[in-house]
C-alpha cells in the first residue's frame, strides 16, 4: 500500500475491534501479496453496531488528523457512498465529527443517504 492508503490501513489495524476485519484489495483483482499494480483501496468487514461504530469513528479521527489533503469514499454494500475530505474534516466541531462518525456507522434508511452523497 501506498502513502495515505497504507497510513489509513495501519491506523484502523490498530484499532483492536477492527483487527482482521480491514484488507487491501488490488487493482484488477490481484490478490494481496500477489505481483500486480499497487493496492488500490482498503475493505472493512463489517456488522452493524460496536464494529461499525469503531470503524466510523477510526475513520473520522484519521481523517481529521492529516496535515496534508486525503479523500476518503466509503461504500456501503447497497452502493451508498459517502465521501470524506480531511481538509473540509479539520474544521469539523466535535460534535459535527460525532455526527459524522454516526452517520457513517448507522445503515442509510429511507432514502436519508444517497449513492455519492458527499459528507463534507
Amino acid at each position: 500500500m501506498e502513502g495515505g492508503l497504507a497510513e489509513l490501513g495501519t491506523w484502523l489495524t490498530d484499532v483492536p475491534q477492527l483487527r482482521g476485519r480491514v484488507d487491501r484489495v488490488e487493482r484488477g483483482g490481484v490478490p494481496a501479496g500477489a505481483m500486480g499494480p499497487a493496492a488500490d483501496a482498503l475493505v472493512a468487514v463489517l456488522e452493524p453496531g460496536g464494529v461499525a461504530a469503531a470503524f466510523a469513528g477510526a475513520l473520522v479521527a484519521w481523517v481529521q488528523t492529516r496535515r496534508s489533503s486525503h479523500t476518503i469514499s466509503v461504500t456501503r454494500p447497497d452502493g451508498t457512498r459517502i465521501t470524506i475530505s480531511s481538509r473540509q474534516a479539520r474544521a469539523l466541531s466535535p460534535q459535527e465529527a460525532a455526527d459524522l462518525a454516526e452517520r457513517l456507522a448507522r445503515p442509510p434508511r429511507d432514502g436519508a443517504d444517497s449513492p455519492d452523497s458527499p459528507t463534507t
